[in-house]
């Protein structure tokens, strides 16, 4: 619970920190007139993911809905977990991807749903799958998915308008709109090309604060930390046996990071390292603190 509430804590906090960013960039780019755009693109781009971003994430991974008779084992565990959690029934997706994973989407828990790929169906012994679905559970009753998908509008939005003003400055002779309004023009440029990047990092870190928080919930609903935790060690080795064509822009939605990478990547990473998330949950299950 401890855990939960400095997860939480620490969201709001980088969430508050984005839009401090988005309003500096605004304001420094543009006056008052840019901190006004910067909120119209954020509005605007919030309003189309809440709406039609489960639908887009569905499709660009080839997902198709499956009725019960389709997969009845899979339905009744579903049904369970979803009881256990609180939670409306969501529908069912399988994509055809070979690489072990899963995610959830959806506007909130009366529009959820949750997909599995044929490789986990083929891999997870049944309480690991639980543990899996019981993890992507924990995300639709966070409201992560709206979470995630504010976050990343708003890194979106930062990055749009520090592109456009850097077209600006090129094409207009090195001088910006904010220097129209005596802004300073050294302190725009820098701003320009900083805040995407702390924009990014701070998205990554909600992210990766999101799925410590979906772990232990998960392991809570499927009672058994261990399960997940093994299916975590199986999905994370896989991952790097088995690529997977899918766009980073929607890594951050599954359990495991489908687009492996070392070096550098691990910085921009949306998952936390998973020695750790498996510490966490060993922890859990021994009564240790992590």
């Amino acid at each position: 619970m401890h855990e939960r509430r400095m997860n939480t804590t620490k969201t709001v906090l980088l969430m508050t920190l984005l839009t401090v960013i988005l309003i500096l960039v605004g304001n420094m780019i543009g006056g008052q007139g840019g901190m006004v755009i910067a909120f119209i693109f954020a509005i605007v781009m919030n309003f189309g993911t809440y709406w039609f971003s489960d639908k887009i994430v569905l499709r660009m991974n080839g997902a198709r809905q499956l009725n019960q008779s389709d997969n009845p084992e899979l339905f009744q565990m579903v049904q369970e977990l979803a009881g256990r959690a609180g939670l409306p029934m969501p529908a069912i997706y399988l994509t055809p991807e070979e690489q072990p994973n899963a995610f959830a989407t959806g506007r909130n828990p009366e529009h959820a749903a949750v997909a599995v790929t044929q490789g986990i169906l083929r891999l997870l012994s049944k309480d690991e799958l639980r543990g899996v679905l019981s993890h992507e559970l924990t995300h639709v009753q966070h409201r992560d998915i709206l979470i995630g998908a504010v976050a990343a509008t708003i890194a979106g939005a930062i990055s749009m308008i520090a592109n456009m003003a850097q077209m600006a400055m090129i094409f207009g002779g090195g001088r910006s709109s904010g220097d129209r309004g005596g802004s300073n023009p050294l302190g725009a440029l820098l701003m320009i090309i900083v805040a995407p990047f702390a924009a990014l990092l701070i998205q990554m870190a909600i992210s990766r604060s999101r799925e410590y928080m979906a772990d232990e919930g998960g392991a809570k609903i499927s009672g058994n930390p261990l399960s997940l935790a093994g299916a975590l060690k199986k999905l994370d080795q896989k991952a790097h046996e088995i690529p997977m064509q899918t766009s980073p822009t929607i890594a951050h939605i599954f359990i495991v990071n489908p687009l492996t990478g070392g070096g550098l990547a691990s910085l921009f990473s949306t998952h936390p390292p998973m020695e750790e998330r498996i510490k966490r949950l060993e922890a859990l299950a021994y009564g240790r603190s992590s």
